[in-house]
């Protein structure tokens, strides 16, 4: 399917890859690894057409075609989803159009003439074709791909540019998908997916009948989906043929095995060298020493890979907490009429690491900051005794100060007895050299991640409230990072899409789904065997028995209990309503006088008091706004 050819690129003179051989056969599926700046991306936009090479050559098979996928920057707008994924079927569309247009000259066109036998061949040869291809479940094909990437049926209907940044490069898979190339370049695919949509793509691409190429920071996608890894390392490419978690154990045997083969034959040059020097200006050894210092010169030195530079550290060992660590009480949490917490009880006891799982938008991003303490619509929130909680936000890294330097950035927040540490916990997270003074605003998404990790170092706390830390981290890093809160003292609530993770540091998992939290005590595998034996139980007969007396009287005791129910839900609504009303009164009249204060013009002679009333009108403004909003809702649903 494609043939590297003594390929080689240069970047401003420095060689990234040089005279590489390589192939890739028709079916497989290879996973490209290496470290960060090693060049994965870069060969598969050399491969893609992106990038030109500097020498040698790159041969396709025969109609071969190419499909890459960027890690991000793809945005589409214009079209509906649903029209804007059918746009990848082109040759289908055109085929189907073709059909139309034969349709109708047949229709036209005499029956016994030379001219409707030529349009009828071209018919059916055109039918078969489009039939062998797929195009008659081309409108289900689109669905299935967008329903397996996560989009609703209501999606199909929005139009694309409504869509954020990490569901606009799930439009881009999507269409990759579904415009089948032979050779299929995917940088980073699962990093905007959850973990059913990597599930079903794990799926799709297993049975995918072209050629894949794929970088992941996903340790289980990888092991799934690969069978054959490339490692890009010192200007060239090695394979193993074999799994990710395979590669890792082959890698290390090759690499001691190098190591004593280095060792052998630097005791071999030293030799070689030492003869040299002795005998160098003896004339009785000259023929000697030439003959040594040819055989010297003979020898193919071997190159050592770099040992692999990894975030070591541990976490300050915290304070003692009491055992229930934190507790949330029939707590309620939306967004205007959106619940996204129903009502929910949970209890996290001392020592738990616990997994919060569930597809995108169930509320696992919302409870982690309920249980940060951010605002909730009802219940309680309960902290235990000499709780310290730490939270890392998905969007944590966001909140640094792009005018700061690395070094900066971590100072601000640093204990005073800290200071002659923070140049070691940086190199610890990968910012060496010069690194720790590059300005937060040029860092990559992964640097700033690592930079607000290392924030958390600063901190001694024992209970950790982590959302997506592993994101932009790299297969080695989150090895590392799992290692760490292995042996951390404390709690652990987390949210993560990797599955490895996962797996690796979950003692319980609670499932959000619906506005209710589910719970299962145990790790993921636990987890899923509950959800499958769930979701595989045997149906119900199909034909119903009639009631017995004991079940209506059942029914008649769940019908009470829900009037009950509802009659409670009323009452609390009603109570909610006349607190919103108050609220609202209090706070319009609050900005009543502030804006007649505002209408002084000796008000705004004081600038910094004109800037702190500017504010706060539009605080005022804006939670205002919010209270109306939840009273309309809660309005509608009465």
């Amino acid at each position: 399917m494609l043939h590297l050819k003594k390929l080689s690129k240069d970047f401003a003179g420095r060689p990234l890859f040089t005279a590489i051989d390589w192939h890739l056969k028709k079916g497989e599926r290879v996973g490209l690894v290496g470290e960060n700046g090693a060049g994965k991306s870069t060969l598969m936009r050399i491969i893609a057409g992106l990038v030109e090479h500097s020498a040698g050559e790159m041969i396709f098979a025969r109609g071969a075609t190419v499909g890459y996928l960027p890690q991000d920057g793809i945005v589409t707008r214009g079209r509906p989803l649903f029209d804007e994924a059918m746009e990848a079927l082109g040759e289908l569309r055109e085929m189907e159009r073709e059909l139309h247009d034969l349709t109708m000259r047949l229709e036209a066109a005499p029956a016994a003439g030379e001219e409707h036998d030529a349009l009828l061949d071209r018919y059916g040869r055109l039918q078969e074709e489009f039939r062998l291809r797929g195009g008659y479940a081309m409108e289900a094909e689109v669905g299935r791909v967008l329903a397996g990437l996560g989009f609703s049926d209501a999606d199909g209907r929005k139009e694309c540019g409504e869509f954020s940044g990490g569901w606009q490069m799930r439009i881009a898979l999507a269409k990759l998908l579904l415009r089948k190339p032979n050779v299929l370049l995917l940088d980073e695919p699962t990093n905007h997916l959850d973990i059913e949509a990597r599930n079903w793509l794990e799926e799709y691409l297993c049975a995918y009948p072209g050629s894949v190429i794929l970088v992941s920071h996903d340790r289980f996608f990888m092991d799934r989906v690969c069978h054959r890894i490339t490692e890009v390392w010192n200007e060239a490419l090695s394979d193993y043929h074999c799994s990710y978690s395979r590669y890792l154990v082959q890698r290390e045997e090759r690499v001691a095995a190098l190591w004593e083969a280095k060792r052998r034959q630097d005791e071999e040059v030293a030799k070689l060298e030492d003869f040299i020097s002795r005998f160098r200006y003896k004339a009785d050894k000259a023929a000697l020493v030439q003959s040594r210092i040819k055989q010297l010169e003979k020898i193919e030195r071997i190159v050592l890979p770099p040992e692999r530079k990894k975030i070591r550290f541990r976490f300050p060992d915290p304070p003692k907490s009491g055992r229930v660590v934190i507790e949330l009480k029939g707590v309620t949490r939306a967004y205007g009429n959106h619940v996204v917490l129903d009502r929910v009880d949970l209890t996290v006891e001392k020592g738990e690491r616990i997994a919060l799982v569930g597809h995108n938008g169930a509320g696992k991003s919302t409870l982690m900051a309920v249980l940060a303490g951010k605002a909730i619509q009802g219940g309680e929130r309960i902290v235990g005794h000499n709780v310290v909680p730490d939270y890392f936000a998905q969007d944590q890294a966001q909140v640094l100060d792009a005018g700061r330097s690395a070094y900066e950035e971590i100072l601000a927040d640093a204990p005073f007895d800290t200071v002659p540490q923070l140049r070691d916990i940086l190199g610890a997270f990968l910012f060496s050299g010069d690194d720790i003074h590059k300005k937060v605003a040029v860092l990559s998404g992964g640097e700033r991640n690592r930079l607000a990790l290392a924030k958390m170092l600063l901190r001694p706390s024992n209970l950790l409230l982590m959302d997506e830390p592993t994101n932009h981290l790299d297969l080695f890093s989150k090895e590392v990072l799992l290692d760490a809160l292995r042996t951390f003292d404390g709690t652990v609530v987390f949210v993560s899409h990797d599955r490895y993770f996962i797996d690796g540091l979950a003692t319980r998992v609670v499932e959000v789904e619906g506005g209710a939290l589910t719970s299962y005590h145990g790790d993921y595998e636990y987890y899923l065997g509950k959800k499958a034996s769930v979701d595989g139980q045997p149906p119900l007969a199909s034909a119903p028995q009639p009631p017995s007396l004991a079940d209506s009287k059942e029914e008649r005791q769940r019908q009470r209990e829900e009037e009950k129910a509802r009659q409670r839900d009323d009452k609390r609504r009603l109570k909610r309503l006349a607190e919103i009303e108050e609220s609202i009164a209090a706070e319009e009249l609050r900005l009543a006088e502030l804006e007649q204060r505002m209408a002084d013009p000796a008000f705004f002679q004081d600038h910094e008091s004109a800037r702190r009333g500017g504010e706060e009108h539009a605080a005022l403004t804006a939670f205002i706004a919010a209270l109306y909003e939840e009273w309309e809702g809660l309005g509608a649903a009465g």
